[in-house]
Order: C-alpha cells, then structure tokens, then sequence
C-alpha cells in the first residue's frame, strides 16, 4: 500500500476518531488516505484552534487528540496550542508535513527544520525517514503522549515518504498498566500522616486523571484532612463536601492561605510546580508529602520529606486500606472556619441589581446556580480567569477546564467547540475576556458549519483587564492598554449564530437561557466592573484568618 495509507490505519489502530486540521500540499496524502478511512478531519480556520481542540480533547477524554497542519507556517501556527497542551499535561499527537527529503539539505521553499523547534515543546519529537518506520513511530508518539504525565508528542511526515511503496501493518495497540507506589514508601507516607498535628490536601492537576479523584475523596472522609485544590485540579472533591476547601493559586495572601500557612504537613496530590509556585504558599517551609506518577521536581522551596511514587489512585487506595475503618484521624469541624468564609464570598453578591457594568463574582454565581455539575465551563487567560479560579467550584473532575501551565489567551473557544463535540448531552460554556475572545474567532465558522452547541461569553472591558490588575498593583500605574470592539451581536450575526448583549445583572440568568436555547453556538456579551480587581487586592492584603 502507499504509505500514507498505512500511516492512517496505524492511527484507526490507535483508537483515533478525529483529526483536528488544516489541509496543505505536503500533507495531501494524507489527507486523500484519511477519505477512505474511519477517521473524521474536521476542517478548522487556523491552526492554532485545531491544537487546542486537539488539547482539550486529550484532556476530557485521557486518549490523545490529533492535530494536524502542512509544513512552515502550517506547523508554527500549532506552536502555542501545542505547548498549551504540552504543558497542561494533554495527551496529544501533532502531525506535520515537511518537504521533500530531497531538498532539505538546502535553503527551500518552505521547509525549515519543524522538529528541532518542537523538541523544547514535546514530549519526543520525530521526523519519518523511512516508509518501514511508520508503525514504530506511530504506536510510540501515543504511547509517550499518553503515558503519565501526559502531553504532546510530534510526528513529521516528509510528502515523498509519504507516497512511496510499503507492506506493513500497525503495531497492535496494548494497554499499559501504570506502576504502583513501592510499599516501603507507602510506610513512610504513612508514618509522616500519622506523626502529623494539622495536615492539609494540595490537590493539582494529576488528581483529576485516571479515576484519582475517587480515591482522593475517599482518603480526606478516612482521615478527616482537608482539601485545596490549584486551578486545573478543580473537581477533585466536590466543593459541595465540607473536607473542600476550594481553590488556591489567585495571589500568595487568600482566605485559603491561611490553612496552608498553619499546616504542619502538606500533602500534595497530583501537584505541578509549573502551574503553582511553592514559594507562594510553602515560605514557612512545612513538611511535604508528594504523591504523583513521577518523582518531584527538586525546588529549594519544595523540600519533600517523602515521595510516593506511582499510580496516584492505587497510592490513595494502599493509604485507605492502611487507614481501615474507624474515626477519622483529625477533625474536619475545625476547618469550617476558612470553608465558612470562602462560601460567604462566593454568595456575597448574588443579589446584585445593577444596570451597566457587573460584577465578576455577581457573574460566577449565576453561572454555578444555572449549570448543573455535570456541565462544563472552560476559561480563557486573562482577569476573568483569575475570578473563575476563586468564585467559580466544582461538583466533578474536568468541569471546569483553566489553562494555567501555560497560560496561553484563545484556549476557550476551540476548547468549547471539542467539549461540545465530546459531550453532546452537557451545556457548555466558554468564558472569555474581550481581547481573548478575538485571538481564534475565526473558529466561530467552524462551529457554525458543524452545528456545536455551546454558548461564548464575553467579559467586555475594552482593555487588557489582568495586565492592568497587575501593573497597578506593582508599580500603582499601569501602561496604555485600552481597545476598540466590534459589534459583538453584529459580528455572531454575520458568523450566521446568534448574540446576545445583557446590560444589567438582573437579566443575566434570562441571557443565559436564551443562549443555551439556540441550536448552534451563541455568543452572550456583557460588561464587566474590573473596578473588583483592585478591590479584592487591597481586602486579601488586609485578611485576618479565621479562628
């Protein structure tokens, strides 16, 4: 068979259902091998929107997601959905054309050298040279984007490669069992836990992987310690259960800090050092517990007493068979001070009745009453995603997705249109702030022409509301940073959906079901009091912690 032929049956092989892309000469082998197979491309507008649809789906479903673009700017425009992914810890796999073996050696149209720029961004980076090499290197792009932690592996396919003769067949796909924690680590985890007078839970991102979370619960009702989770690590617990102490990570000083600070041990779930700092919650230096699929990251202010090393769920479960039935260890009524707090601050202002700009907190209070647990919200990078962080909590795992690894603007809207593709049946919303909105809303057709349901909102400012935040905060002035807007209602108009502009925060909830009513995509716009931004600086800079 040709080789691109046995390319595409070595990604049927891998379980693959869709490739998410951009069509381009080196790469139309391809693309006319993929017509006759199972595999679904669907057709974006740009390339950056495929690798964050390919990201989000890795990371709502544990299988890589596949993007795809031709060479040169086809696989520069992938760059920063791929280091999104990368660094969030997605499982996916990117495929690139490249030129001609044949003229690489010199200076040529196009042609750059695509896998040297992607190897600070991958996991394992690789260019075929050879047909009789493609089911090697298939089955080890997804077995290394898949194995924890997860992310982004490449693969480059030259288009005279591509087209030439071989007679092979994939590799068959076997599942890998993850390693569990050694027991004499399991001895010392526990000795640490038992030794301990005011342990705390840091849950991240890998306790929201590979059924972590069911564990984790089980583990803070057996011993009665309370958990925080960063912002991808949303959903560990519900925050419906009194043992969640909602979220950290919004600056260093936080309600929630103050547990943290008193803590004499903190044992860290699934933790990522890139999407959290341990100097912003560990200055006083207290004992660490880190249980995680890989040994920690060695950092002067993480000094780990103990490592369990492994599976993270089967580590939470040797714990909770060692714990047994009985008492819990501490008493979770003491915490309910901090948890009291918080659940003030997410109430406090759902009563709101203004016309004009609305608060962010007025916002997320809504939006949490009209979803229901199953339904998903994901938010883009900028001021509102710092509010999402604190306000907004969680029922389950992978409902409220946050790029805060990298951290990078027009994650939303592609990762919407993905959420929507995998989960039908859920609402789902993407938040975005004005200058985010725009950085993938060519993408909107896209939606459009596939008939996704899912609501856009838009936090209009006419600014860059988190540099300003922090410029102001740091220096008590900020840069010019203000923007002009289209029509919003205008512009959903002429992607063919519809929009919808709130003006007072009474109306929201009723903006809310107007939107979720269409069938397609809608955009819901309304304006937002940034003024809270510095407001909430000045109280968590005042906090007193409570008793």
């Amino acid at each position: 068979m040709k080789a691109s032929d046995l390319f595409v049956r070595c990604l049927e092989n891998e379980g693959v259902e869709r490739i998410f892309g951009l069509p381009g000469e080196e790469n139309a082998d391809v693309m006319i091998s993929l017509k006759s197979s199972s595999i679904e491309f669907v057709l974006c507008r740009h390339e950056q929107a495929a690798a964050f649809m390919a990201d989000v789906y890795g990371r709502l479903t544990g299988k890589a997601g596949v993007c795809m673009g031709t060479l040169g700017p086809g696989a520069t425009n992938l760059v920063t959905g791929v280091a999104d992914g990368n660094m969030d810890r997605a499982p996916m796999v990117v495929i690139t054309g490249q030129a001609d073996t044949q003229r690489m050696h010199k200076e040529s149209h196009q042609a750059m050298d695509t896998v040297d720029m992607y190897r600070p961004l991958t996991k394992w980076a690789r260019q075929i040279i050879h047909p009789g090499n493609i089911p090697e290197v298939v089955r080890k792009a997804f077995k290394i984007a898949e194995m924890e932690k997860p992310g982004a592996c490449l693969i480059e396919l030259p288009e005279n490669i591509a087209e030439m003769d071989v007679d092979l067949q994939p590799i068959p796909h076997r599942k890998l069992r993850r390693s569990a924690p050694d027991e004499k680590a399991i001895d010392n985890a526990m000795a640490l836990i038992q030794s301990a007078k005011h342990p705390l839970i840091l849950a991240g991102n890998g306790a929201v992987r590979k059924r972590a979370s069911e564990q984790l619960l089980r583990f803070a009702h057996r011993t009665g310690i309370p958990v925080v989770n960063t912002f991808m690590g949303k959903g560990a617990i519900p925050w419906t259960d009194e043992h969640c102490l909602f979220t950290a990570g919004l600056q260093a000083k936080d309600i929630v800090l103050c547990e943290m600070d008193k803590a004499d041990l903190i044992i860290t779930v699934g933790f990522d050092i890139v999407e959290y700092h341990p100097r912003l919650w560990n200055s006083r230096r207290h004992e660490v517990l880190h249980i995680d699929f890989l040994p920690a990251e060695v950092d002067g202010d993480y000094p780990v007493s103990a490592e369990v090393v492994g599976d993270i769920a089967n580590a939470l479960w040797q714990l909770n068979e060692r714990l047994g039935e009985g008492e819990p260890m501490f008493d979770i009524a003491s915490r309910r001070p901090v948890r009291e707090a918080m659940l003030a601050e997410f109430a406090e202002h759902q009563y709101d009745q203004t016309t004009g700009a609305i608060k962010p907190q007025k916002v997320l209070w809504d939006v949490r009453q009209f979803l229901g647990p199953a339904d998903i919200v994901l938010s883009d990078v900028g001021a509102h995603k710092m509010w999402i962080a604190r306000q907004y909590q969680c029922v389950e795992p992978n409902t409220c997705l946050i790029s805060n690894g990298f951290c990078s603007m027009g994650f939303a809207l592609p990762g919407a249109m993905v959420a929507a593709i995998v989960h039908p049946e859920r609402k789902v919303l993407a938040i975005c702030g004005d200058a985010g909105a725009l950085m993938n809303i060519q993408d909107l057709e896209t939606a459009v022409r596939l008939g996704l349901n899912f609501v856009l909102m838009i936090w209009e400012d006419h600014e860059y509301g988190l540099i300003k935040w922090k410029q102001q905060s740091h220096f008590g002035q900020h840069s010019d940073l203000t923007f002009t807007n289209p029509d919003w209602v205008k512009l959903a108009e002429a992607f063919g959906c519809t929009g919808i502009h709130v003006t007072e925060s009474g109306a929201l909830m009723d903006g809310l079901e107007r939107a979720f009513a269409v069938d397609g995509p809608a955009i819901l716009v309304l304006p937002i009091d940034y003024s809270e931004n510095l407001k909430l600086t000045e109280r968590l800079g005042k906090i007193a912690c409570p008793i």
